[in-house]
């Protein structure tokens, strides 16, 4: 079974979901594993990862006629590719990017599409099913493509990449393909790169420290904390509403959906809408000077107690430990 995986990339490197999904394709019964790179040529280092993550063939595309970073040019790459390869399966990472490449791809190909997946396999009769949790978390689903083309967008976090021990190259395969009427309406005249930060993304972060009304404005123990442990700062509405960070920085169902592998919340009251956006995290640890706070209810660990004191008292023994 052929299985596209669409690589996400920024600054000509792969970001680490890419290789989550390679690493998830490979492991499903019988798979080829066709991983498409949109863009300008794919460095050395690209191309061996692929490889090396179980990649059997690397398709290069580049989009005549449009920018190749707009959705539309996106999708116009992945059916280049689906109709030469014929694959069921797509495989792109659940970010807001990747999402909206699913929905436009759908709209043109009638595809199934499952979002925010935990993990993907095949049944007895052959379809992809994935599991996703839903409902803040209470429940935990299993979605099967019944159609003959689906796409599964996989949460960050889902998969441990891993390469394999006996690597084989990926045969490159280059293509040309004209820009959709959709990809050309669209002009880029500019664009404005992100601040730069040494913290990771906060939708692929591993680790999230979330900061909620308890840090009254202060965020300078949950940031200390995220920069000890390699991870990033997230926020809670109010957090952001009342302007102590930015609103790219909000968790939850209005915000950023996040399944990194240690989420630590700070202040955090845990209610309904917050836990919508990290109810998929694998380690939950809570610290709130309020012991009946909802977010100890569902918390793997729980502190009663100030942040202020708590967070740079543990920030100081992870920095200790490490030596």
């Amino acid at each position: 079974m052929n299985v596209l995986v669409l690589l996400d990339h920024g600054d000509g490197r792969l970001r680490p979901t890419a290789l989550e999904l390679l690493t998830l394709a490979r492991d499903l019964p019988d798979a080829r594993v066709h991983a498409v790179w949109v863009g300008a040529d794919p460095a050395e280092e690209v191309r061996a990862q692929v490889g090396a993550h179980g990649g059997h063939a690397l398709h290069h595309v580049l989009v005549d006629g449009a920018d190749d970073r707009l959705t539309a040019s996106v999708v116009d790459a992945l059916e280049a590719v689906r109709a030469e390869v014929d694959a069921p399966l797509l495989l792109v990472a659940s970010t807001f990017e990747g999402k909206e490449v699913a929905a436009r791809l759908a709209v043109r190909t009638g595809a199934g599409v499952v979002t925010g997946a935990g993990g993907l396999e095949r049944d007895a009769d052959g379809r992809s099913v994935a599991t996703k949790t839903v409902l803040a978390g209470t429940w935990t689903t299993r979605c099967a493509v019944t159609g003959p083309f689906g796409v599964v967008a996989l949460a960050p976090n889902s998969v441990q990449a891993a390469p394999l021990a006996q690597p084989a190259p990926a045969e490159v395969v280059e293509h040309r393909v004209e820009a959709s009427a959709a990809a050309r309406a669209v002009t880029v005249h500019s664009r404005e790169p992100r601040p730069t930060s040494d913290r990771p993304a906060l939708a692929e972060a591993e680790v999230v420290v979330v900061g909620g009304r308890g840090v009254e404005g202060d965020f300078t123990a949950v940031e200390e904390l995220a920069d000890v442990l390699g991870g990033a700062v997230g926020a809670t509405r109010v957090a952001t509403d009342e302007g102590w960070i930015g609103h790219e920085a909000q968790v939850g169902q209005t915000g950023v959906t996040i399944s990194p592998r240690l989420y630590v919340g700070a202040g955090v009251s845990g209610a309904v809408h917050h836990r919508g956006g990290m109810a998929a995290s694998v380690t939950v640890v809570a610290v709130n000077s309020d012991p009946d706070a909802p977010i100890f209810e569902f918390a793997d660990y729980g502190v009663v107690g100030d942040l202020n004191e708590v967070l740079p008292a543990l920030s100081e023994q992870i920095r200790r430990r490490r030596g």
